[in-house]
């Protein structure tokens, strides 16, 4: 299932079930019956049939909504060898402390606040009613250094527009590795036919906008005072980039 997909079902405990599992990115299956109330019967059904039509998938007697899985590519820069690839649920720790890491001085307000959202629904990937979001992480060692963030709006009249946040840990920047992660965002994003990405940063993040500025970005407005950072009011840079 692709996280632009509509979501649609015929069966409201079908319906059920996958917004179980969706909110809990993977869940035993003795759990979420019980959780739920079903027949064990009836729940087999509904479990084949979602399924069958690509919303979940078993794994281990666990059930986990069936995202696409996107290729992972390898790469190598200023003598790191390292992987972006999708995240998934096993990341959620790594992710959270990378995206709080880069993020704690206040420089990245709009990506502590994905990282709030995240920890606290302690779940990576989501694809609801409501909006989708997919992250890609940079892994050296397996250990997440990096990430890009997409978050998808349901609405229509939204539906062309995507959020897009990236980072990377200080000591492995200078090396086309935030250059490597802000491209295969851009490239997805394209891909599943998006026209617009925005990001938005602390006026005081000036090698945030000038990182951005060098890979097409553009200012599209400032909202005066908008934050305030140790007690200081700063201005907030909004800023987006039209896809080919």
């Amino acid at each position: 299932m692709e996280l632009t997909e509509r979501l649609s079902f015929t069966d409201d405990d079908r319906k059920d079930l996958y917004q179980y599992v969706e909110q809990h990115g993977t869940v035993r299956e003795d759990a979420a019956r019980r959780a739920l109330n079903m027949d064990q019967t009836a729940f087999g059904h509904h479990v084949t049939v979602l399924q069958r039509d690509g919303y979940v998938r078993r794994v281990d007697g666990k059930l986990t909504v069936a995202y696409g899985e996107e290729e992972s590519r390898e790469h190598s820069a200023g003598g790191v060898d390292y992987v972006i690839r999708q995240a998934g649920q096993a990341d959620l720790s790594g992710l959270v402390d990378v995206i709080r890491r880069v993020a704690g001085d206040g420089s990245y307000i709009e990506a502590e606040t994905v990282a709030d959202v995240v920890e606290s629904e302690e779940v990576v990937l989501r694809h609801n009613q409501l909006g989708s979001r997919l992250f890609f992480v940079a892994v050296v060692d397996d250990a997440v250094v990096g990430w890009v963030h997409l978050d998808l709006p349901e609405a229509r009249k939204l539906a062309h527009t995507a959020v897009l946040t990236v980072g990377l840990l200080a000591e492995y920047r200078d090396k086309g590795i935030g250059e490597q992660l802000l491209a295969r965002g851009e490239e997805w994003a394209t891909e599943q036919g998006f026209e617009k990405l925005y990001n938005s940063v602390p006026s005081t993040n000036e090698n945030a906008i000038a990182f951005l500025e060098a890979h097409g970005w553009e200012t599209e407005a400032v909202r005066d005072d908008h934050y305030r950072i140790d007690d200081e009011y700063v201005d907030e840079v909004m800023m987006a980039k039209r896809l080919d």
